[in-house]
C-alpha cells in the first residue's frame, strides 16, 4: 500500500497517539528493559515528547493513522555517556514499511538536531545498518550492549549557516 499523504509531527502536538506509540514501543523493545511496564514506558515517552528540544519524539501519520515514529534523546546507552545525543526508537509499522517513511523520520530528526546546533548524532542498531549507511551514517564501532553486538553509528550534522 502506497500512502497518499504523509505528515511528520511532534508527538507533543498529537498526544492522542501516545497509547498506541507506547504499545508498539513496548512490543518492539520491551525485552531490553523487561522490568518496565507499559504504563512506565508511556510515562517515559510522554516525558520525552518535547518540541525544538532534546528529547523530542516525532510521529509519521498516513491519513491520520500512526505509521511510525522516531526520537532524539540525550542518551540511549547508559554505559556510553560520552556519546550524545542519540537518534532512537526509529520504527515503522509493518504495513507501511519500504515506502521511505523511516528515511523521512530520520531526516526530520536530523533537521531538528541541526536546528538545535547538534554537530553529531549517534544511534545503535543490530539490524538496520544498511538503511542508515544509505542516509549518510557511518559505523563508529561495534559494541556489546545488553548481550548483543550492535553497530554504533554516527552522523555529522550540517548546521544551518555553516554550509
Amino acid at each position: 500500500m502506497k500512502y497518499k499523504s504523509l505528515e511528520i509531527s511532534y508527538l507533543a502536538d498529537r498526544m492522542e497517539f501516545l497509547d498506541e506509540l507506547a504499545t508498539l514501543h513496548q512490543a518492539q523493545w520491551g525485552h531490553l528493559n523487561p522490568e518496565m511496564t507499559l504504563l512506565g514506558r508511556k510515562e517515559l515517552i510522554a516525558g520525552a515528547a518535547g518540541k525544538k528540544a532534546i528529547p523530542s519524539v516525532f510521529i509519521a501519520l498516513v491519513e491520520n493513522e500512526l505509521a511510525g515514529f522516531a526520537a532524539i534523546i540525550p542518551h540511549d546507552m547508559e554505559d556510553r555517556p560520552d556519546l550524545t545525543p542519540w537518534l532512537a526508537a526509529v520504527y515503522v509499522k509493518e504495513e507501511f514499511r519500504r515506502q521511505g517513511i523511516a528515511s523521512k523520520l530520520v531526516t526530520r530528526c536530523e533537521q531538528e538536531a541541526a536546528e538545535l546546533n547538534v554537530s553529531t548524532l549517534y544511534l545503535y542498531t543490530n539490524s538496520a545498518s544498511g538503511l542508515y549507511e544509505k542516509l549518510g551514517w557511518s559505523l563508529l564501532e561495534q559494541y556489546e550492549h545488553k548481550g548483543a553486538v550492535v553497530d554504533i553509528m554516527c552522523k555529522r550534522i550540517q548546521l544551518f549557516g555553516n554550509e
